[in-house]
């Protein structure tokens, strides 16, 4: 089971970006889902492929009928598309209104995502961009599916703030109350910080300190860089060697201590992605 759920507690730190980011560069077969009920934006930012514009409505708008009679995870691939570069994605809703006919599937589709890794025929993981989330996001109700749910937060005191009381939230709602360090349940839950590589070690311990001090079970699995030249490459808005980035540098430690920390309690070997730096 490989689901990893990326979401963010308020304010834009870049969830899509560290998706696509961590895809680009993750060590198997990995298939990007947007699935921030809010809707996507890899549509308006990325382009397929073929040089074209992205479908709208083949991803997440498609599936929903398809998910309502059963979802076999196969079925996933049916519904995706590649951007340029290679890397497989579920795009996104258009807009939130949308959300209302996922009503009732979105444990079908967390289901689908974590079993996705033990297809027979084209096994990969999932990295899921699940937008904001609050106490009523749909979304949520996939987490308990997920292998991993990462919290990203810029370095603000605020968004610290903000992130701390959210994973305290998360580990309450899908471990049943706080946690120390040493009483970890399933799914794990991360932070990921958005910030200064030459400032984030120090950082890092500050915030660690904080997830325990609030009994969240949760801990920093990574910085990523807050680099918006990279993030513009990333998106194709600018040109430039993105594997030489600061964005894609910082990403591709984050998956490797991932891997190193959580990789041997997942499935088996999945066939590799194309992606950046590749």
């Amino acid at each position: 089971m490989a689901l990893i759920a990326l979401a963010a507690d308020k304010g834009s730190p870049g969830v899509t970006t560290a998706s696509v980011a961590l895809a680009a560069v993750w060590p198997r077969r990995v298939l990007v889902a947007e699935t921030d009920p809010a809707g996507g934006d890899l549509v308006y930012r990325s382009a397929a492929a073929h040089g074209g514009p992205l479908n709208p409505n083949t991803g997440m708008l498609s599936i929903a009928a398809t998910a309502r009679r059963g979802l076999v995870p196969d079925q996933l691939w049916d519904h995706t598309q590649p951007l340029s570069g290679g890397l497989d994605v579920l795009v996104g809703l258009g807009i939130s209104e949308q959300a209302a006919g996922l009503a009732g599937i979105w444990p079908t589709l967390g289901r689908a995502f974590a079993q996705l890794a033990d297809s027979p025929h084209a096994p990969a993981d999932v990295i899921a961009d699940c937008g904001r989330i609050s106490g009523d996001s749909p979304v949520v109700e996939m987490f308990p599916q997920a292998a991993l749910v990462l919290l990203l937060a810029r370095a603000e005191p605020e968004s610290l703030a903000r992130v701390r009381d959210r994973a305290a939230a998360l580990a309450a709602k899908l471990h049943g109350g706080p946690r120390g360090a040493a009483a970890l349940a399933t799914p794990l839950i991360g932070v990921i910080l958005v910030a200064d590589p030459a400032n984030s070690a120090k950082l890092v311990h500050q915030v660690d300190e904080m997830l325990m001090a609030a009994q969240t079970g949760a801990r920093v699995v990574g910085t990523l860089a807050d680099d918006p030249a990279g993030a513009d490459q990333l998106a194709g808005r600018r040109r430039g060697r993105l594997d030489k980035s600061m964005l894609i540098r910082s990403a591709r430690k984050v998956t490797v201590d991932l891997y190193q920390s959580y990789g041997a309690a997942w499935s088996g070997p999945a066939a590799p992605a194309a992606g950046a730096g590749r």
